[in-house]
């Protein structure tokens, strides 16, 4: 029953693979020859990294999701005081918009508290924006399941809310390219666009910690974390891991962290090397008086 339950959920994810791997193809061609000023284009070296950061992600999804599945489960069974019908459009409405709206805060989250940096940051690593990129996953994806824990607790069927976060993830892969400029103004709104991502992407001052959205960018006009593009981004980490190595441009925040904490002094200090925005640094006793 469980390999078909999730046979059912990953087969969104399965349909759009090839489809990936096409669009992929088709913008390194119409890259090739690009205006370097305006597209970064494709390295084979970075983009076979992104690819197999893809398919790691695949496999420690199916990890997660079906540990969180079983959890999922018993909480709707035994816990919703209802079960939203999930032949109703207006369900799979709303859980699109709820999820989205979690989806945000997750995002924000693991941008602005250093454990969920350590996961998150490995697809922002790349110093290039395309296709592919948006492929170079997170092989330890824990967050997610603490965010969308509400959602079987409010009546959502477990198996929807697996198909609605792949759904999520499909539209997001068209937002990571250079090839599409700004879009018709009501659409740049209300949605993300490859604009508003490029935002997220870059490492510019004016842009770090902006535009989490995954469809709908009205999360961030709503709480203030809305940036527009005004110039072409610098992508890529604040601190370059400078590696191809997968192991540590997955994990190597996680060893900083440790290293920090080991070295710190304090309680207080630790738990800032943990939970504190990424670069957070204990405040400095004042000089005493002479």
């Amino acid at each position: 029953m469980l390999s078909q339950v999730w046979h059912e959920i990953n087969t969104p994810l399965l349909y759009a693979i090839p489809v990936f791997l096409l669009c992929i193809a088709v913008e390194m061609a119409s890259l090739r020859d690009a205006d370097r000023e305006h597209a970064s284009g494709y390295l084979a070296r970075d983009t076979r990294t992104s690819l197999s950061m893809g398919l790691g992600s695949i496999v420690s999804s199916f990890v997660f999701k079906t540990a969180s599945l079983v959890v999922f489960v018993l909480v709707w069974t035994y816990l919703a005081p209802w079960h939203l019908p999930t032949g109703a459009w207006w369900t799979w409405v709303l859980l699109m918009v709820v999820l989205d709206l979690l989806y945000y805060l997750n995002h924000r989250f693991s941008h602005r508290v250093r454990i969920g940096w350590a996961a998150h940051q490995a697809h922002h690593s790349s110093e290039y924006f395309n296709f592919g990129t948006a492929l170079r996953q997170k092989w330890n994806p824990w967050s997610e399941v603490i965010f969308w824990a509400p959602l079987p607790l409010l009546g959502f069927a477990p198996w929807t809310i697996y198909i609605a976060f792949i759904l999520n993830q499909i539209y997001q892969f068209f937002t990571h390219t250079e090839t599409i400029g700004k879009l018709w103004a009501p659409i740049e709104f209300v949605f993300n666009t490859p604009s508003h991502h490029r935002v997220h992407h870059g490492r510019d001052p004016e842009y770090l910690d902006k535009n989490y959205a995954g469809i709908l960018i009205i999360w961030d006009r709503m709480f203030g974390t809305f940036q527009p593009e005004m110039h072409r981004p610098t992508y890529g980490l604040t601190k370059p891991v400078g590696t191809y190595n997968l192991l540590k441009l997955q994990y190597h925040e996680y060893g900083n962290i440790i290293r920090d904490v080991r070295a710190a002094d304090g309680y207080r200090s630790k738990l800032g090397y943990i939970f504190a925005p990424p670069g957070w640094q204990p405040p400095q006793p004042r000089d005493q008086p002479a």
